[in-house]
């Protein structure tokens, strides 16, 4: 009894942890609002940039973006985003960050809000308080690093405890640009734990900006499909879509 009592007093006391960091990060979002809100013109155009603009969409979604600290999550999204890449030395992310961005998906304007948030384990709060509401998780290793890819299983655990049971995973093993001598996770080694976990897989590199586009348009059509009453849609197989256009890309002569 009393065994049940202090269990009960952790779970409540982990929850009350988690809404409160989820609280203290959307009162910074709701100020960045008002200072774009009260932005000058010149300053709204520039801020529009980092955030996304206003602009009116047919279907919204939030993706979060996970996985150990230096696996590349800011880079994918920058390169998504801005098609940018953040070269060198960079700041981690503390706590949790978004960017938005629209996409036509058959002449359908989807919205992705993106969350990218920080892999250290002291933020693991905050980042837990944004599993619930997610339509779909994005969770990334770096393939040059073995422990990035052995604590998949850990954010997958963390993922079954804290996110809804029908959210979309996809798993990328990024950072593919690296020197073959550098690789340390083969293709197949994702491919298997993808497959046992039931999820999608993908390699990707944020620098080359192999795959990062396709990822995060196939993540979209197949939150698309599970809403749609339309047959052709909701027969949907985001795996297939991915082999599909993979195969497209490399019969494609190379742009010289």
């Amino acid at each position: 009894m009393a065994d049940n009592k202090i269990e009960r007093k952790r779970v409540l006391s982990r929850k009350a942890k988690s809404e409160d960091a989820k609280s203290i990060t959307e009162n910074g979002i709701s100020a960045r609002r008002t200072t774009i809100s009260n932005a000058s013109a010149s300053s709204k155009s520039q801020l529009s940039h980092m955030y996304g603009s206003l602009t009116e969409t047919d279907q919204t979604y939030k993706l979060v973006i996970l996985g150990d600290s230096g696996v590349g999550k800011t880079c994918l999204l920058l390169k998504f985003r801005d098609n940018t890449f953040l070269s060198g030395n960079f700041i981690s992310t503390v706590g949790i960050d978004y960017r938005n961005k629209v996409i036509d998906i058959d002449g359908t304007k989807v919205k992705l809000q993106i969350w990218d948030t920080a892999g250290q384990e002291r933020f693991r709060s905050v980042t837990h308080a944004y599993y619930r509401d997610a339509h779909a998780l994005l969770l990334l290793y770096d393939v040059t690093n073995k422990s990035s890819f052995d604590n998949i299983r850990a954010w997958l655990g963390e993922i079954k405890e804290y996110a809804q049971d029908d959210v979309v995973i996809m798993l990328l093993g990024n950072k593919t640009d690296c020197k073959s001598s550098e690789r340390v996770i083969r293709r197949e080694d994702g491919e298997r734990l993808a497959k046992e976990y039931k999820v999608t897989f993908m390699e990707t590199s944020a620098k080359t900006g192999v795959n990062v586009d396709l990822a995060f348009t196939a993540i979209a059509r197949e939150l698309l499909s599970k809403n749609s009453d339309d047959m052709n849609k909701s027969s949907f197989k985001v795996q297939d879509y991915i082999r599909e256009q993979t195969q497209k890309s490399t019969c494609n002569p190379c742009a010289t």
